[in-house]
């Protein structure tokens, strides 16, 4: 049979009921659209919340343990399969935290091709001095420019130019929670005490503020050589080493090579950040259920819009096959009102989705805790786009599927006959 034909009977049959036809379409358009808006906005709300994490995580963090010393002088004489040594009050092994081969090391990973990037850093409890009371905390030594490239530093400095640490001697970056426990002021110089006792003034040029904030009341930044310096240790001395791999999903395996290698404690991002990993699966799972559920609400809508139209247009299928319309004909037909349906609701859905969504992105959204978000954060990702236009698409046809194969299957003659 003639497509053209096909088509036009099809387009008649469309028309001849549009007020339903509209509906159905409707159907389909406000379930595209609710699909891509709850899943860009989910997926950038996830992207937001994991990236206070991943932003400032290494993928691989490489550091000097304290531990207890295995080799225990008791196994020189005892060292039985048949006996077994219970020892109390273990020290650890007589060792600093630092990590000794840092030359080797970074020269190893400058030729990995495997690695992004790394960033030196060295880290030290303090004491902030504020008049007779001393606040404990944490300080990091880091390269400026490097922190800044692999993980963003700049982004999370609220206040102050972050290069300053770098050009302007003996300052530092104070966490922004901290600073206002300490009541201080860019500009102001304050001081502290080191492990040793040591006692530093410093030069504040900034304030930091990451959104953690247990994390933005104790630490405060300076450069590694100023850590080195008020610790009193050689300009080789580092605590860690953070490494930013091409492939995140390396990590794990890699810890693992790097702590054989270089004799040292290997944590990857997945081991230390575990449950935000979990909670970004677990709330992108819940939005594409609730997407696929309105396709599919609106996938049974036009189901009851075609069978409707069915038992409404028998005569009309009747007259279509007496006058030479096959089975397959009238099931064409009736698959093509659905796809059309589908296709015309898919489109208005995208279009839909998109402007909601990009409504969405304009909305303020400000909060002491993220200083640097300033509108609700929205995913454009095409990949959603096509899932729905191809999801669209398959539910209309599926929900036409078995309406047409109904049409197909009556006999004019019973029809003709009852009549």
């Amino acid at each position: 049979m003639n497509i053209r034909l096909i088509w036009s009977v099809a387009k008649s049959l469309l028309l001849a009921r549009w007020r339903q036809t509209m509906i159905a379409a409707i159907g389909v358009t406000f379930g595209i659209t609710m699909f891509i808006t709850l899943l860009s906005f989910m997926t950038g709300l996830n992207d937001l919340l994991d990236g206070l994490i991943t932003n400032r995580t290494p993928h691989i963090r490489l550091y000097n343990e304290v531990q207890p010393n295995e080799n225990q002088p008791i196994k020189l004489f005892y060292n039985s399969t048949n006996s077994l040594n219970f020892i109390h009050s273990l020290k650890p092994k007589n060792s600093l935290l630092r990590i000794y081969n840092y030359n080797a090391i970074t020269e190893f990973l400058k030729n990995d091709e495997r690695v992004l990037g790394f960033a030196p850093k060295i880290t030290s409890q303090v004491f902030y001095n504020v008049g007779s009371v001393d606040l404990a905390g944490v300080i990091n030594g880091i390269d400026v420019e490097a922190e800044n490239k692999l993980f963003m530093f700049s982004d999370y400095v609220t206040d102050g130019n972050f290069m300053d640490l770098k050009y302007i001697p003996n300052s530092i970056i104070l966490g922004k929670g901290l600073a206002e426990k300490m009541l201080a002021n860019i500009g102001d110089v304050i001081q502290l005490t080191t492990g040793k006792g040591e006692q530093i003034k410093l030069k504040v040029v900034g304030f930091f503020q990451s959104g953690l904030m247990d994390f933005d009341k104790t630490q405060s930044f300076v450069t590694i050589s100023s850590a080195q310096k008020m610790l009193g240790v050689s300009n080789n001395e580092i605590t860690d080493i953070q490494i930013k791999l091409h492939n995140i999903l390396d990590a794990p395996k890699l810890a693992k090579e790097y702590s054989k290698i270089f004799e040292l404690n290997a944590i990857d991002i997945q081991t230390a950040n575990a449950q935000f990993e979990t909670g970004s699966s677990v709330r992108s799972l819940i939005s594409y259920a609730v997407g696929i559920t309105l396709l599919v609400v609106a996938g049974f809508g036009i189901y009851n819009i075609l069978n409707m139209m069915i038992y409404e247009k028998m005569d009309s299928i009747a007259i279509l096959k007496a006058t030479g319309f096959s089975g397959k004909d009238v099931n064409t037909i009736f698959i093509l009102i659905a796809l059309s349906i589908g296709i015309f609701g898919g489109f208005l859905g995208l279009l839909g989705g998109f402007s909601l969504s990009y409504f969405i992105d304009q909305i303020p959204f400000n909060t002491a805790a993220l200083p640097t978000i300033k509108t609700y954060p929205i995913n454009y990702n095409p990949k959603f786009y096509v899932i729905g236009a191809v999801f669209s698409v398959i539910t209309t046809y599926f929900a036409g599927f078995f309406p047409a194969r109904k049409a197909s299957k009556i006999d004019p003659v019973i029809i003709i006959r009852g009549k």
